[in-house]
């Protein structure tokens, strides 16, 4: 799996990161797909089992180097650098598109996703009375996601790292958005909206020489539960890279049947036309949860009306999602040739 890597090797797997640190902040979309598509997730999945005792024996020992080697550090630290700039920088975009083009960026992803079945199901020759019925299920799975209502907001510190643990669901299982299940969780907004702004304000005033965010107690508390969040995800990174690794080496083909039946279902989740349904009292008020953001019950699903524009500019969108996953396909296929 280690290998030497050219300087363009290195920009393409941080453009790789940003683009799964992008994808795994997007409520239904799977950075675990990014991956899979793009043709690095088993190294990804290899390389997080190396973080096992071993690794924390030479970390301990302090052979960093050794300890560097071991984990497959000049993959893992590109890929974690451009996810975690993604954050700020290319996740903000989406943000600012979410808000203002939303119909566009879900039609984009609609027609990524379908490309990701496309690409993970056109060489998948295995369908059989095993495969099938586990394939049927993870459809049942994901399409029973989709239309679960969402949990109120938690800022327990035990259900924080419980938060974590699954949120890098999306990470490590194509299909599965660790957003969206955080979004059912009811902890979206605290968890990668709010203490990621924070975090970023409390940078951006440390770089300035202003430490007077010691003092504001609602600040210390939403880094705490950023840390503790940080801290749940990567004990979930690591025990589900274990727990995956085992099964992609014994049940390979089920897996990969399970894994298109799950995204395959999951497309609900991500179906451009909706309205987002806000939970309101009896006066019809919208309820805020403590931060005063609007409790998000459910989603409303329906079909476009073709006699608007947009909705031709949204099935052009699906069209160019589709297209980025050719140019994926292409780009995997050419980089095999020429390995």
């Amino acid at each position: 799996m280690h290998q030497t890597r050219s300087l363009t090797d290195k920009i393409l797997l941080f453009i790789k990161g940003l683009s799964m640190g992008a994808a795994n902040k997007v409520p239904g979309v799977s950075g675990g797909i990014v991956a899979f598509v793009v043709g690095f997730y088993e190294e990804f999945i290899y390389s997080l089992q190396k973080i096992n005792l071993k690794a924390f024996k030479l970390l301990l020992g302090g052979r960093f180097r050794s300890f560097y080697r071991y984990v497959n550090g000049p993959f893992l630290s590109i890929l974690i650098l451009g996810m975690l700039f993604s954050y700020f920088s290319v996740s903000k975009l989406l943000d600012y598109f979410l808000e203002r083009k939303e119909l566009y960026v879900w039609a984009c992803f609609f027609g990524m996703i379908i490309g990701s079945i496309y690409y993970i199901s056109k060489d998948f020759a295995h369908w059989n009375k095993k495969t099938l019925p586990v394939g049927l299920l993870g459809l049942l799975v994901g399409v029973s996601i989709s239309f679960l209502s969402p949990a109120r907001e938690n800022d327990n510190l035990v259900f924080i790292f419980f938060c974590g643990i699954i949120s890098v669901s999306g990470m490590t299982l194509p299909g599965l958005s660790g957003s969206f299940i955080l979004i059912l969780l009811g902890n979206y907004v605290l968890l990668l909206v709010d203490s990621v702004n924070a975090l970023y304000d409390t940078l951006a005033e440390w770089v300035q020489g202003d430490f007077s965010f010691v003092h504001n107690q609602e600040r210390l508390d939403t880094l705490l539960i950023l840390a503790v969040f940080t801290a749940g995800s990567a004990a979930g990174l690591v025990t589900l890279s274990h727990l995956l690794g085992y099964v992609l080496k014994h049940f390979k083909h089920l897996t990969t049947a399970v894994i298109i039946g799950f995204i395959t279902g999951s497309l609900g989740v991500v179906w451009p036309w909706k309205r987002t349904l806000f939970m309101t009292d009896v006066a019809g008020q919208q309820v805020v949860d403590s931060n005063g953001n609007p409790i998000i019950v459910n989603y409303q699903r329906y079909l476009p009306d073709m006699g608007q524009a947009e909705n031709w500019w949204a099935l052009l969108m699906i069209g160019v999602g589709l297209a980025l996953l050719i140019l994926l396909e292409w780009y995997g296929k050419n980089r095999m040739k020429h390995a």
